[in-house]
């Protein structure tokens, strides 16, 4: 017998209307599945209801319950007993909802500490007919209480993104630093496709999202770089995520609600790492060349060298082209004395296969760089130069290739001057294809350093075949 009204005692709780015998069935079967202990009192103080719930927690039956006079002998300490009937009853008086907390009796005699929320029920005539008290253990109702407050926290003044997505993998619930992040409000987010927020990177996510759905939660938090859409354009971030799969506590089986994503922004920290892992490579690289040239007898074959350890993770071609030699009647030594620039090329990275650099150029035969051309500007201003296609067709990329007389696959191109003792030998230029970014500062630095190195080389053969004597046996 449970939350029954079949005591007597249970008409000021309102009677069933007539001809509904199920009224009373209905109202027990709805209290037993209550998840919080309920009981009721009537205007006198008698127990007239007693959930399943609330046997659960003190092990009193409803049948044990229903018709004692308060809590007092059985439910609490005699000594706590007029105080406890008190504060449950002032409930009739007050307006809203009182919450109280003190210790019950179990049947087996412990005590249990309970928070109660308890409020008049009132007759047909509107005046107070009882009291009904919901009641919970403290840890209970404090475990729910900080879940709540940390949900709040999390949506509101969480310094880390947190996006709930629904299992159609749509934003359901954001906070403000995730829309923040992604540069919309946080209301105009809810519901719209990741594509729509995401211009790169969006079919990683989704399939991070779908493994969460089916697997649950990954052991350890992902970096995945993704472009968001802002209204200032396009951003390339690495937000730093962690996964866990929602189910519903309510369901028999676990039933996915969605998932959470939580994330940090750490652009700046990889790109810091990327670039302290570069710099190391491109150091090493640096370091090997010089070993393995100071190997090589000729020192054109040791300017190869060098061109070929710097391509490495770099570029896709290199060219070199050194300054055709002028006629001593014009009384030029190089290219930086009065008259047009020619250049012959010297050596080059094979146009098929990769391979390393080729030695070319023994004929002497100037390039037919057209004016204007990057690696004509590199000599004449002594300084860098980079060329880039730009945003156009493959067919126009190739074209514009063509026209410069460099591979058909470059789009990117960096032309650094080889200068040795005051003068300008040539130009070194380095090509990249359409699956490699634009050449950056930081690549401008490490090409410079790499056409030292081939400039003293090139500077050292010309100097040993200006002198047979000293040339090599």
């Amino acid at each position: 017998m449970s939350a029954s009204r079949r005591s007597g005692a249970t008409d000021e709780l309102g009677p069933d209307e007539p001809g509904e015998s199920g009224g009373s069935d209905l109202l027990a079967a709805l209290l037993d599945g209550m998840d919080a202990a309920l009981c009721a009192f009537d205007a006198d103080g008698v127990v007239t209801h007693w959930n399943r719930e609330a046997e659960r927690i003190l092990g009193w039956t409803a049948a044990e319950a229903v018709g004692r006079h308060g809590f007092a002998g059985w439910a609490v300490r005699s000594a706590d007993a007029v105080e406890v009937q008190a504060r449950l009853m002032s409930a009739m008086r007050a307006p809203g909802r009182q919450v109280h907390e003190f210790a019950l009796v179990t049947k087996g005699g412990g005590r249990v500490l309970v928070r109660t929320q308890s409020a008049a029920v009132r007759g047909p005539d509107g005046k107070p007919a009882g009291v009904y008290c919901a009641f919970s253990e403290v840890h209970a109702q404090i475990d729910l209480e900080r879940s709540i407050a940390l949900s709040e926290a999390l949506f509101e003044d969480a310094s880390w993104g947190v996006v709930l997505v629904d299992a159609d993998l749509r934003p359901a619930v954001v906070n403000a630093h995730a829309a923040r992040a992604l540069g919309v409000g946080r209301t105009s987010v809810l519901g719209r496709p990741l594509g729509e927020l995401l211009a790169q990177g969006v079919e990683e996510l989704e399939a991070a999202l779908t493994h969460v759905l089916a697997e649950g939660a990954p052991p350890a938090p992902a970096d995945m770089w993704l472009t968001v859409r802002t209204p200032g354009g396009e951003k390339r971030r690495c937000w730093r995520s962690g996964f866990l799969r929602l189910a519903s506590p309510l369901a028999e089986e676990p039933v996915p609600l969605g998932v959470g994503w939580l994330f940090e922004d750490v652009t700046e920290a990889k790109q810091g790492e990327q670039e302290a892992a570069l710099l190391r490579f491109r150091t090493n690289q640096l370091h090997r060349a010089a070993r393995a040239a100071a190997e090589c007898e000729d020192p054109a074959e040791a300017a190869t060298v060098h061109l070929d350890f710097a391509l490495a993770g770099f570029a896709d071609h290199a060219l070199v082209d050194r300054v055709a030699d002028r006629p001593r009647a014009q009384g030029a030594e190089d290219a930086d004395g009065p008259g047009p620039v020619r250049l012959v090329r010297i050596a080059a990275t094979p146009a098929g296969a990769p391979g390393p650099s080729l030695l070319t150029g023994a004929a002497g035969l100037p390039l037919r760089y057209p004016e204007g051309h990057p690696a004509l500007q590199c000599v004449e201003r002594g300084g860098t130069v980079r060329a880039d296609a730009g945003s156009v067709s493959a067919q126009r990329a190739r074209e514009w290739a063509r026209e410069r007389q460099w591979p058909g696959d470059a789009v990117h191109a960096l032309c650094v001057v080889l200068r040795s003792r005051g003068r300008t030998l040539g130009v070194v230029t380095f090509l990249r294809g359409s699956g490699r970014s634009r050449f950056e500062r930081s690549d401008t630095a490490y090409a410079e350093d790499v056409a030292v190195r081939i400039a003293t080389a090139l500077d050292l053969a010309e100097t040993l075949r200006d002198r047979p004597e000293t040339r090599p046996p």
